[in-house]
């Protein structure tokens, strides 16, 4: 098997879709959520593809930190999905430390799995003074990555684009 990671095209488009509704277990929200966000201002979208068949896809769209000293802008890494019969074979390191190098802001963040995100680079992200947008996000699973270009007044509250709201893709759901 040989993986190789590139930028979405429009070809690929329903592959994805299909992805994210195996990968997350919902064929709505989260193909709606990538729908969404490709409409967004400058989204990162990468997908990993064996031959031709794409087996994973990662984005990062912009969204904001509500910073004492200004607005800044960040990103969030969102969704990662890995094909069932592809996952446990790094493509999702893979395409996570992809989409951190293509990235040009100061700060990412997520919502996920510390045990899998801290081993990547991720922090939990109240450790470091950023407030959550919502409470049902865990402390534990909301994380951020510092990038290059953070500099350490950089906290505050972190803001979802409105995509994430619009589908109901903040925080846990029963």
């Amino acid at each position: 098997m040989t993986i190789e990671i590139r930028p979405e095209t429009p070809a690929d488009h329903d592959s994805v879709g299909d992805l994210h509704a195996q990968a997350f277990g919902d064929p709505v929200r989260v193909p709606a959520l990538v729908t969404a966000l490709r409409e967004t201002p400058d989204p990162l979208s990468f997908v990993a593809v064996d031959g031709e068949r794409v087996v994973g896809h990662v984005m990062l769209s912009a969204c904001r930190l509500d910073a004492q000293e200004r607005l800044v802008d960040v990103m969030s890494l969102s969704p990662l999905g890995v094909l069932p019969a592809y996952q446990g074979q790094g493509i999702g390191t893979r395409l996570l430390e992809h989409a951190l190098a293509e990235a040009t802001v100061p700060l990412v963040f997520l919502e996920g799995s510390p045990a899998y995100y801290g081993k990547r680079g991720f922090q939990r992200a109240d450790e470091l003074g950023f407030r959550s947008p919502s409470l049902r996000i865990p402390p534990p699973a909301f994380q951020v990555a510092t990038l290059s270009s953070y500099e350490p007044w950089m906290t505050g509250t972190f803001v979802y684009s409105e995509p994430f709201w619009a589908h109901d893709c903040v925080g846990l759901r029963q």
